[in-house]
């Protein structure tokens, strides 16, 4: 922890002081970007810098709120469930995507109001063979 500046210490030798003794306990020691140059260095400061490392960090994920994330894997479940070979599959399919749904009301998710209730199984396999193959 961090002790406060002794009265009538300066403020420069009292910093010192705790960066010289933290190297000497070996705390500076092993760590991850030790040697190698700051990113950026030497590159000009774009006004929007921060933005554009933001997407770069965050590529291949979809950036939208979790409660968007959910209602659209909701979406893909129901209709995997509507495919499936059998009621039961079906049914399993629903079960989790519920357990999901059930989870994220309990504790909010951040993003836009979830306004998504647990699906009916019965009522996904009574659709599911009005549109498709029979159970097996």
């Amino acid at each position: 922890m961090t002790q406060r500046k002794p009265h009538g210490m300066d403020f420069e030798s009292w910093i010192d002081r705790q960066i010289r003794e933290a190297q000497e306990r070996g705390e500076f020691d092993g760590l991850p970007s030790a040697g190698k140059p700051l990113p950026g260095a030497g590159e000009p400061l774009e006004e929007d810098w921060w933005i554009r490392k933001k997407v770069r960090e965050e590529e291949g994920t979809t950036g939208l709120p979790p409660s968007l994330v959910l209602r659209r894997e909701a979406e893909t479940a129901k209709a995997r469930a509507l495919a499936a070979e059998t009621d039961t599959e079906a049914r399993a399919i629903i079960e989790a995507m519920n357990a999901k749904i059930l989870d994220a009301l309990r504790k909010p998710l951040s993003g836009p109001p979830l306004n998504l209730m647990p699906f009916d199984a019965d009522a996904v396999v009574r659709e599911r063979k009005g549109t498709s193959r029979t159970d097996r």
